[in-house]
């Protein structure tokens, strides 16, 4: 019953999206195409296991103060050095779905996600179809952390809000 109201609200957010203009001009007009990156996204949240926030939610959280760590997964150099949502830190994850983690790396993340497993974790990439952000999502509910959120827009939604950006470290 729980699996079956998770999968039918993550269809409803996944029409939502489709159906607002936004959404269409940054995805294309391409029907076909548009359903594919919604039931890539919907699939990646059920096999994941985490929540989503939205552009405009994650900014009223951070006006809030709300104690959450942000973390973007885009490369350093090409992107979170150029522009970053403010107080985010950075880790990069590949694009791929991440099948399995080394020890090494999965040390570093737990590190940066901290002893505090019930601390709000927001993830983020640069654009819907990325799923850099995923992979982070659910690789810190695999790890046992419990208030895990993908921001699926990422910077590219974060920019055309007219939100502000950091630059450099």
């Amino acid at each position: 019953m729980k699996t079956s109201l998770h999968m039918s609200l993550l269809l409803l957010v996944a029409i939502m999206l489709l159906t607002t203009q936004s959404a269409l001009a940054g995805w294309g007009s391409k029907e076909l195409e548009t359903e594919k990156i919604a039931v890539k996204f919907a699939r990646e949240i059920e096999r994941g296991s985490y929540q989503i926030v939205s552009t405009d939610e994650l900014h009223n959280l951070i006006d809030q103060g709300n104690n959450m760590l942000i973390i973007d997964t885009m490369p350093y150099e090409a992107s979170y050095l150029k522009q970053h949502i403010p107080g985010a830190v950075q880790f990069e994850l590949p694009i791929p779905e991440l099948t399995e983690m080394d020890g090494e790396t999965k040390a570093r993340f737990e590190t940066l996600l901290g002893a505090d497993k019930n601390r709000q974790l927001v993830f983020y990439c640069g654009f819907t179809k990325c799923s850099r952000s995923h992979n982070g999502a659910m690789w810190a509910v695999k790890l046992g952390y419990t208030n895990v959120y993908r921001c699926p827009g990422g910077i590219k939604a974060w920019t055309e809000a007219d939100f502000p950006v950091e630059k450099g470290k």
